[in-house]
């Protein structure tokens, strides 16, 4: 199987910097080329790839369509920090790596020009970026995967770390506010103003708790442990315990036969609910990397490879030597008020479309195999 999926990989790197293949959202929308989290998503997991196997071909793609983008003067095609949109930050996340390898300077221009948005983004009054301006006084759960990571790594590699606080501040924040006593799953969405039509009018969440958003809140944590300088004793022991509980939590909602997660993760079986595999891929991926970072003890790396596996068993199919990964949601979220069928109901997300090979799904996919790549290192 693994020999087909890098002929998959390879497949998809066929893509044109303005037209991707994975960004199945950008070309039904017939949106513009511009910097986003779904490229970025895919652009990480490659760059992760490269790392892991050193092959030279996954980081001369990354360079070459991340050089469409980023300009000479560190300007970014499609970038308006003054959107204030974490998922606009997302991409941005590659471009140290890309810094470190190749020395050029736009991309250290590109870096600073981004944490500028980090400095002035707005807040919530506790504290916690806003997921967009066009999302007032909200948080969402994939939002810490947006903007944490890039703003973990400018202040470990720039600022001194004088930040961190900050950083775990936030995540402690979504701990306390998002995470369901009863459960340990994590609420979608968070009002701090309880005004929106799909808050809880006493507490501000969401009804609903949704896979992908879980999945990137888990890859935020370990990537932001990941990125932290160790020597932050409190701050990375903080992130650890967070990180910890919420995998443990998770994993109670796994499905027995496949070790996946369902769309909405608490209603296992119910009528039109769907094992998700862009959730279940970053779960994979979070537990893998969280054990060869010990942040989870050895004897998690056979539930992440199992997760892996019951991925490829159940939605990578080969025809004719090619391969496609279904049951990927292609999006979902929380309004805004002129958008009344985003309301974070069951219905609702169960009927979001379901796609084959879009970047949210196949990009943390990548990820996750690029973990069973180091968990095989580790075995050998």
């Amino acid at each position: 199987m693994y020999k087909y999926i890098d002929a998959y990989i390879d497949k998809l790197m066929t893509s044109k910097p303005d037209l991707p293949l994975w960004n199945i959202e950008s070309i039904r929308q017939g949106k513009k080329p511009s910097w986003n989290y779904i490229d970025g998503c895919m652009m990480a997991s490659l760059l992760a790839l490269y790392e892991a196997t050193q092959e030279k071909k996954y980081l001369n793609f990354v360079i070459r369509f991340v050089d469409y983008y980023v300009h000479e003067d560190g300007s970014i095609l499609g970038y308006e920090k003054d959107k204030y949109s974490t998922d606009d930050v997302s991409e941005s996340r590659i471009l140290f790596d890309l810094y470190r390898y190749t020395k050029k300077e736009k991309y250290l221009k590109a870096i600073h020009l981004v944490y500028e948005q980090i400095q002035t983004h707005p807040r919530t009054k506790e504290g916690n970026f806003w997921h967009k301006k066009i999302y007032p006084n909200q948080v969402w759960l994939d939002g810490l995967y947006m903007m944490q990571v890039f703003y973990t790594r400018y202040e470990t590699e720039f600022n001194k770390m004088q930040n961190y606080s900050d950083i775990v501040r936030q995540f402690s924040n979504v701990y306390e506010l998002m995470r369901d006593s009863k459960t340990g799953l994590y609420y979608h969405g968070y009002d701090s103003e309880r005004k929106l039509f799909w808050a809880d009018k006493k507490t501000g969440l969401s009804e609903n708790f949704w896979l992908r958003s879980i999945g990137w809140y888990t890859v935020a944590l370990i990537d932001v442990y990941g990125y932290m300088d160790e020597q932050m004793y409190d701050e990375c022991h903080t992130i650890k315990m967070i990180f910890k509980q919420a995998i443990e939590d998770v994993l109670k909602f796994q499905d027995e036969t496949t070790k996946m997660f369902w769309q909405v993760p608490n209603f296992p079986n119910r009528e039109g609910n769907y094992l998700e595999t862009s959730g279940s891929c970053m779960i994979a991926y979070a537990i893998l990397k969280g054990v060869r970072l010990k942040a989870l003890p050895p004897r998690y790396r056979q539930i992440g490879l199992d997760i892996f596996n019951g991925i490829c068993k159940k939605y990578l199919k080969i025809e004719n030597d090619d391969l496609n990964l279904g049951g990927i949601c292609l999006v979902a979220g929380l309004g805004p008020e002129n958008n009344l069928r985003r309301d974070g109901s069951y219905q609702y997300y169960i009927s979001e479309p379901v796609v084959e090979n879009d970047a949210k799904g196949v990009g943390p996919f990548i990820m996750a195999y690029t973990e069973v790549k180091y968990a095989e290192k580790s075995e050998e």
